[in-house]
């Protein structure tokens, strides 16, 4: 499957500096909340003065950009493992969360999707780069961060036949 990328994350990318910034766009869903929990790692404009908050709006996913921002927080990813008896899976640590948020993210008995995407701050409507249906495996933290361990399903054990070796479908292995 091949991947669009806009001209500007192009030219950002082969810049040596450049004034484009990558955001990553979190939304934490789960049939327990009342709407997704929208998140953002740019804190691209002043939402609110009382509280003080930043965020990035954005239209992504069918969010409403002026009432449904995506909420500033800081974030770091842990680099993926990859074990051959496991699904590939990765954490990402968020940082400065609102104690509401914290809370319902470690209150889930069940797992919640969570989607994910790059956009540029100057476009945040046009996705770069966008990973889908993932799944919260676990959230774990203190009142200063916390550490999500987000996987994929395993496709390994699909029940689904796989393909024969046969003429007709591999001609190239039977000369």
């Amino acid at each position: 499957m091949s991947r669009h990328v806009s001209l500007n994350a192009r030219m950002a990318h082969d810049e040596q500096a450049s004034a484009e910034i990558e955001v990553v766009l979190f939304e934490i869903a789960h049939p327990a909340l009342e709407g997704p929990i929208r998140l953002s790692t740019d804190n691209t404009e002043r939402l609110s003065s009382d509280p003080l908050t930043y965020g990035t709006r954005s239209a992504w996913r069918g969010a409403d950009p002026l009432s449904d921002p995506y909420l500033w927080i800081i974030a770091s990813a842990v680099v993926p493992d990859d074990n051959e008896d496991a699904p590939a899976s990765s954490q990402i640590v968020l940082e400065n969360l609102d104690a509401r948020i914290t809370e319902v993210l470690r209150s889930f008995t069940d797992q919640a999707t969570v989607n994910m995407a790059v956009v540029l701050a100057s476009s945040p409507d046009l996705v770069e780069g966008e990973w889908l249906d993932l799944r919260l495996i676990s959230a774990e933290g203190d009142a200063s961060q916390i550490v999500l361990s987000l996987s994929r399903e395993e496709i390994e054990l699909e029940r689904f036949p796989s393909g024969r070796m046969t003429r007709a479908k591999f001609p190239g292995l039977h000369l």
